[in-house]
């Protein structure tokens, strides 16, 4: 679940933001202040505070109530749960289950839930492309296609732009088509997605464009993570096996312009 855990990162990251330092919690009882009855906001704050304190125990309960009643934020946060084996036992299918939940009360535009119900895209998305060994969900790659397309061109999403480039690449839940790749990858390369960055030089490295192919690659090795950086390495080493030495010298040029760009 390597997107949901990225999207997890960044709407943690908003949530602190929000609530600000946290504080030791209490005990899921009377004596916080919060218990089963409170209302779904107290009871997603209480179990945030909770699980960025360690008390994962409480911070599941608080989240079920509030998931019971209707918060979306405390859904999505038990479906990682459930999904990472954070807390409780891991369980894929019931992680399934919830992000489904989420995808199909949809979003208000604007709506501040607009990040978890992304979220469950991506994560139903991924699901869909691999199936859940054990359960009913089986691998349906057109199904996981239409959901990167949604949330790619509805949401502009770089991730989900570039799982789409990759399965048009492949053929993967429908025809290859490369062009229409090319689109979404040069999109996400925009977006600061260094994996899409990659992946767009090699396609225009392979098309006669070596310079600037070679340029795109080597530039993305400044911005992989650590888990990508191994194939993104690999892919810009065979390019510059191949060419001359006047291509490599003028494509390292035109990459440390686009970190100049980028960072103006």
């Amino acid at each position: 679940m390597l997107v949901s855990r990225a999207s997890f990162s960044l709407i943690t990251f908003g949530l602190l933001m929000t609530f600000g330092q946290v504080s030791p919690a209490s005990a899921f009882d009377i004596n916080a202040g919060v218990t089963k009855e409170s209302g779904p906001f107290d009871l997603f704050k209480f179990g945030f505070k909770a699980y960025k304190n360690g008390q994962k125990k409480d911070a599941v309960e608080a989240y079920r109530y509030a998931a019971e009643k209707g918060h979306t934020g405390s859904r999505w946060a038990l479906a990682n749960m459930y999904a990472f084996g954070d807390g409780v036992a891991q369980n894929d299918y019931e992680a399934f289950k919830i992000y489904n939940e989420i995808a199909s009360q949809g979003v208000e535009p604007g709506s501040e839930d607009t990040g978890f119900f992304v979220n469950a895209l991506l994560s139903l998305a991924d699901y869909y492309r691999h199936g859940i060994p054990g359960s009913p969900v089986k691998v349906d790659l057109s199904q996981a296609r239409q959901l990167y397309f949604q949330v790619a061109s509805t949401f502009g999403v770089a991730e989900a732009q570039f799982q789409l480039a990759q399965m048009m690449l492949a053929g993967e839940g429908g025809g290859r088509n490369v062009q229409q790749a090319k689109k979404w990858l040069n999109q996400a390369r925009k977006g600061g997605h260094a994996g899409a960055m990659a992946v767009f030089g090699n396609i225009l490295f392979q098309e006669g464009q070596s310079v600037r192919g070679l340029a795109f690659m080597t530039a993305a090795l400044d911005r992989c993570t650590s888990k990508d950086c191994s194939w993104m390495q690999q892919l810009q080493e065979d390019a510059f096996s191949l060419t001359t030495e006047q291509d490599r010298r003028s494509a390292i040029v035109l990459a440390q312009q686009f970190d100049q760009d980028d960072a103006e």
